[in-house]
């Protein structure tokens, strides 16, 4: 089995298409499927079903996509690992991160990161926690800032405790209108909702049903910055982490009793040790933290977890 097989078939299990493919590969398409053909017959098993031109995995190639995905992430880790021997001159941080983290603290740490280290490469992924998680595990990131604890236990992941936040209402009400907001003031106020594999969503439902109500949605399944557009334009309330206040002069943040907090992690997969690149950029993600919690230069709301 060669890695350049496993590439092919990737290829073709995300396009459902030898042409589409085989462009995808600069490889001449007869090539890709010789090579398809050969893992197959090394396999022992069909891979693809190809019938009437439509191209659908077997459960044989359903059972090897992950595993190729992972193989291949390996390998590019060795790559880079290899190449990054001589110092870090070269090399690539994969990071994912959470919206809230990618419009507050994380800015600031990727341009100091970037002063210090301007030949590494720099790849960061948005999305819910829930989804670096995935990604995580399937080899897609190197590092990734999740919220803790993890939805579903994954004994594959590391993971440090870097800080905590609270959790506010935004509105576009005037400030210094309300001192504070419980869960049950929610009731019955129209909301504007994240989408699904926010754990800012999961965390809110929970509060609201643990108080006896469903909450009640104007607007459902934005990204953080269309929840906040939303909120700003109106339509309704929302929880949000504190940061993402900043620099939001139409929107004001009520805290709520009892608080909502949540806890911020960095995670990397436990088989696989980070890259050089990757440990330098937790180095330097932490000495912020540091530096931050002395100054006194948290976002409010902000505890960082790391020690000073």
């Amino acid at each position: 089995m060669q890695l350049q097989q496993l590439a092919y078939f990737t290829a073709v299990a995300e396009t459902r298409h030898f042409t589409q493919a085989a462009e995808r590969m600069r490889v001449a398409q007869p090539s890709l499927s010789k090579q398809i053909k050969s893992l197959e017959t090394e396999l022992g098993a069909p891979l693809f079903s190809r019938a009437r031109g439509n191209v659908t995995l077997t459960a044989a190639g359903e059972a090897l996509l992950p595993l190729a995905r992972r193989m291949l992430a390996d390998a590019e880790t060795a790559r880079r690992e290899v190449a990054e021997l001589a110092g870090l001159r070269r090399g690539r941080v994969r990071l994912g991160a959470t919206p809230s983290l990618c419009a507050g603290l994380l800015a600031d740490v990727l341009a100091r990161f970037h002063r210090d280290y301007p030949g590494v490469e720099l790849k960061v992924e948005e999305g819910g926690s829930r989804d670096l998680v995935r990604d995580l595990a399937r080899g897609q990131l190197d590092l990734a800032l999740i919220i803790l604890p993890l939805q579903s236990s994954d004994p594959s992941l590391v993971t440090q405790e870097i800080l905590s936040e609270n959790l506010v209402v935004a509105s576009a009400s005037p400030r210094g209108r309300r001192p504070y907001m419980r869960i049950e003031d929610l009731r019955g106020r129209p909301m504007v909702m994240f989408r699904r594999g926010y754990d800012v969503r999961e965390a809110t439902l929970a509060a609201c049903r643990q108080a006896g109500f469903e909450p009640r949605f104007a607007v459902e399944g934005g990204e953080m910055d269309a929840v906040l557009r939303f909120v700003e334009a109106g339509l309704g309330i929302a929880v949000v982490p504190s940061m993402v206040l900043e620099n939001r002069p139409r929107l004001t943040g009520t805290p709520l009793l009892p608080g909502l907090r949540r806890t911020v992690a960095l995670a990397h997969r436990k088989d696989v040790e980070p890259t050089r690149a990757a440990q330098a950029f937790r180095a330097a993600l932490l000495s912020f933290l540091r530096e931050a919690a002395r100054d006194g230069t948290l976002p409010q709301g902000i505890e960082a977890l790391v020690d000073v």
